[in-house]
């Protein structure tokens, strides 16, 4: 394939090694992304190819001097030329001599094979379909730096509900298990995904009503399938004051088990300070009370018989959270004013103002989580949460208060971790999916959700737990956990976060782009490309919420005839998602 020439390297600018500036030739045009060539012959003989991707692009008149010029020449008045020129950011150099290019060598536009050359994808073995960009064409990751290989981990930042946050992180976990790049080994592969806002996730084993032939099409280019997730389970917290602990979801009913935990296991498993994972229970310094209260209930756990889910205490039986929470205070705070609170339970020289700010908090958590921890329910003792019975396991947390939030996301990330430490062993994967970091993770306080986070960052890859992580500010988030994500993706930005450091790998020009991202579109930037690639994304082929849920066997779903149907024309296919 004849590739096209589009100009010639320009000479009034500077060619650098890395930029260089591209004169446009009449009956030609380059637009941002762009991908282009240029070639250079050493004195030695050799030829050095550059590869750039078009970062801006500018039109002037030659001739003119003034401002008021631009009448004058659109009268005929004054001769002058107009001419394009567009700033071009190296990618590759093939070999890698850095060389400048010539003024005046021609530029041509990179296909097929010189855009894997200039994307460096040449090499790259097991591609990710990770979208299209603004001319159709794939673009992909390398799984070597999602699963561990090489790198691991992947963050995403945008304003909510125009970035898309959500959208393409579940779409990047459809593109891995669908698009045939794990093998065999998609089979056992688990996604472990947090809803913390709205029902969004709740559908995705429902095919969407309002995918169109553009977008099915869309997902032919990238080869992947058209469809819903296949596997999934939704893990839910009972409704309050339900006697049979029937899960709370809101529009979802069916297919839907009960998240909980019983006294038993809140007890053994030294789940206690998870409920004091924010920042004003960092302020208030009752760290030696809450790791002697965890030790005292761990030990009594171990001495009693639960099997049905209860825990004794000192010969009163713990069904309920409130029943615990009473025990913990008649041994924190003593009925006569002048008796001491037991040491064993309060830890040695501990203020009697810290023990009662220790017993007000947790009195406060009653009403967010005593319907999470419980022994009350029929088929407590028989209870456990598998976050390996199906592919994907969706934990729903929207309808929570944010202390309960932040008690089941740390208690569920904390099993998953131990469990993965327990296996020895990579494989099989495991991807999560947790938005807003910048909560569970702040960059300025400590948390035992935080340091679970920080676990798997750091040490995630080398046991094959992957995070997907999202949140509006990565400038709130803990850096090192940034830090570690090989893949950043960038939607829609606030105009001040954008300015941030934290954003240092986005140039100039794309950070300034990044504020007005429509939805759909994301800047994605991997270990491979110095510079981040401009991509769109389909609409998700899978349900967002109840209102798209395709029935089964009805057109358009899952063992219907797969005709895309809609309740109309779609102005914008993203309007909502988040």
């Amino acid at each position: 394939m004849l590739a096209e020439v589009v100009g010639r390297v320009l000479g009034t600018d500077d060619a650098t090694p890395l930029e260089f500036w591209v004169a446009v030739a009449p009956g030609h045009h380059l637009q941002l992304d762009d991908i282009v060539a240029v070639d250079r012959v050493l004195p030695t003989g050799e030829t050095i190819s550059v590869y750039g991707i078009v970062s801006q692009v500018r039109a002037r008149h030659e001739g003119a001097r003034f401002d008021s010029d631009v009448f004058l020449i659109a009268d005929g008045v004054l001769p002058a030329e107009t001419v394009e020129a567009a700033q071009v950011q190296v990618t590759r150099v093939v070999p890698e001599t850095f060389v400048p290019p010539l003024p005046g060598t021609e530029v041509r536009r990179a296909v097929a094979d010189e855009r894997d050359e200039a994307l460096d994808l040449t090499d790259v073995e097991r591609r990710v379909p990770a979208g299209l960009t603004r001319d159709g064409q794939p673009v992909v990751l390398d799984l070597d730096f999602l699963d561990g290989t090489k790198g691991a981990h992947v963050n995403i930042s945008g304003i909510s509900g125009v970035a898309t946050k959500t959208s393409y992180a579940t779409f990047l976990l459809y593109s891995l298990f669908h698009s045939g790049v794990l093998g065999a080994a998609a089979t056992n592969t688990k996604g472990l995904i947090f809803n913390v806002k709205g029902e969004d996730l709740l559908f995705l084993d429902h095919a969407n009503s309002r995918l169109d032939d553009e977008s099915r099409a869309r997902y032919a280019q990238l080869g992947l399938p058209v469809g819903p997730f296949r596997s999934m389970r939704i893990l839910a917290p009972p409704r309050k004051g339900d006697p049979n602990g029937t899960p709370a979801t809101g529009a979802r009913t069916t297919g839907v088990r009960p998240l909980y935990w019983t006294i038993a296991e809140f007890c053994r498993d030294g789940l206690l300070p998870f409920l004091f994972a924010d920042a004003e229970d960092e302020r208030q310094q009752y760290t030696i009370v809450v790791q002697a209260v965890t030790a005292q209930l761990q030990q009594h756990a171990r001495a009693s018989d639960t099997r049905d889910g209860a825990v004794r205490i000192d010969g009163t039986t713990v069904r309920t959270f409130r029943e615990l929470l009473r025990v913990i205070e008649s041994k924190l705070v003593p009925d006569d004013p002048d008796d001491e609170p037991d040491p064993r339970w309060s830890g040695r020289a501990v203020s009697r103002g810290t023990i009662s700010a220790f017993v007000r908090r947790l009195a406060a958590a009653e009403r967010h989580v005593e319907h999470l921890i419980r022994a009350d329910l029929p088929d407590a003792a028989a209870h456990s949460i598998d976050l390996d019975a199906q592919q994907i396991t969706v934990v729903d947390l929207h309808l929570l208060h944010d202390r309960a939030k932040r008690f089941v996301v740390g208690v569920v990330l904390r099993q998953a971790f131990e469990a993965k430490e327990a296996a020895g062993t990579a494989l099989p994967l495991q991807f999560v999916v947790l938005d807003e970091l910048n909560k569970y993770a702040p960059r300025d306080s400590s948390s035992p959700i935080k340091e679970i986070l920080l676990d798997v960052a750091e040490r995630g890859r080398s046991l094959g737990m992957i995070l997907i992580g999202a949140q509006q500010t990565a400038s709130e988030v803990e850096r090192r956990i940034v830090a570690n994500c090989a893949v950043r993706v960038v939607g829609r930005l606030d105009t001040a976060e954008a300015g941030r450091e934290q954003y240092g790998f986005l140039p100039p020009v794309q950070r300034q782009r990044a504020t007005i991202l429509k939805p759909g579109s994301m800047f994605v930037s991997q270990p491979r490309l110095p510079v981040p690639v401009l991509l769109e994304f389909p609409f998700p082929a899978w349900a967002t919420r109840a209102s798209e849920a395709a029935p089964p066997g009805a057109p358009g779903a899952a063992g219907g005839d797969g005709a895309a149907r809609t309740d109309g024309p779609v102005d914008d296919p993203f309007a909502g998602l988040s």
